[in-house]
């Protein structure tokens, strides 16, 4: 399998954008039997460089995460990368599943400080674990073998009460940590994304900064993610979204054109690649990949 660092290097080379996708570990055998047998190979048909699974809160589904990503390797030959993260884990911890990736041979992990359980308040480190995403960057970078992503926040990360320039630059030193690329959480404005690309540039920040892209499919769903992770849905975006209420058809609609503009701002603007947040569904990007072409 192929390191990320790689496939951005050479789709750069070659003047294209690089198409990925993120799955999340399911709950339920029926949503595991979906996700295997009718999301994932549908999605595959539109030639994805690379895709990711994400880790439940808590670390609450890590063997489940390293399972996914080690049979969408076999049975789809698609490099796929596993996020790892800080939370309830010690250094030790951390390294074993480090090294079960390793024998599985999962080669990219996107390195995050995560969010804790539900209802059990702010993050705490673990003893004996790391307190910051750059530490654990760091820790993998020094075990080697990998390739290294992390997450970018355009709006800033709903942590940082300094602001997000203080955000960015703690970014920055993360990236100077050893992460080879950015993936941003969603985002609905994309002057945000513009403004913190720009910004990271100008501290010399040279390795892909990839845009998260989720396709907006429930108006009351939005609101809860965005109201989790900080991002604003803007004035205009939220009216619409009042209109349609709940009638998740049209709202499904309008998401699936809504994300299509702002594929095609950002791609026009020289994106190294479009991020899809699929929330396990193929629809909606199967969608947006042929109103752009990409399909």
């Amino acid at each position: 399998m192929r390191f990320i660092r790689d496939i951005y290097a050479a789709a750069e080379a070659a003047h294209r954008a690089v198409i990925s996708l993120e799955f999340f570990p399911t709950k339920t055998e029926e949503g595991e039997r979906n996700l295997f047998e009718k999301t994932i190979p549908a999605l595959c048909k539109l030639k994805p460089d690379y895709c990711s699974v994400t880790y439940g809160a808590g670390g609450s589904t890590r063997d489940k995460t390293l399972m996914i990503v080690d049979r969408i390797q076999r049975e789809h030959q698609l490099p796929t990368m596993a996020h790892l993260t800080c939370v309830n884990a010690t250094r030790d911890e951390i390294a074993k599943v480090l090294e079960q990736a390793r024998s599985l041979g999962i080669k990219n992990i996107l390195a995050l400080r995560g969010d804790p359980p539900p209802g059990t308040g702010d993050f705490k480190k673990t003893e004996g674990g790391f307190e910051f995403s750059y530490q654990l960057v760091n820790f993998i970078r020094e075990i080697g073998g990998f390739s290294i992503g992390t997450a970018g926040f355009p709006e800033g990360h709903i942590s940082c009460k300094e602001g997000k320039e203080v955000d960015w630059q703690r970014l920055k030193a993360k990236i100077d940590c050893g992460a080879d690329f950015v993936l941003t959480q969603l985002f609905f404005d994309n002057n945000d994304f513009f403004e913190f690309r720009d910004y990271l540039n100008r501290l010399g920040v040279t390795v892909p900064i990839v845009p998260g892209v989720l396709a907006i499919q429930s108006a009351s769903q939005i609101k809860k993610f965005t109201a989790l992770c900080g991002a604003k849905l803007p004035p205009k975006l939220l009216s619409r979204l009042d209109e349609l209420g709940d009638d998740d058809a049209a709202v499904s609609e309008f998401g699936i054109q809504y994300a299509t503009c702002q594929c095609e701002e950002i791609l026009r603007a020289g994106v190294p690649g479009l991020h899809f947040y699929t929330l396990n569904k193929s629809g909606p990007t199967t969608a947006i990949l042929k109103n752009l072409g990409l399909a």
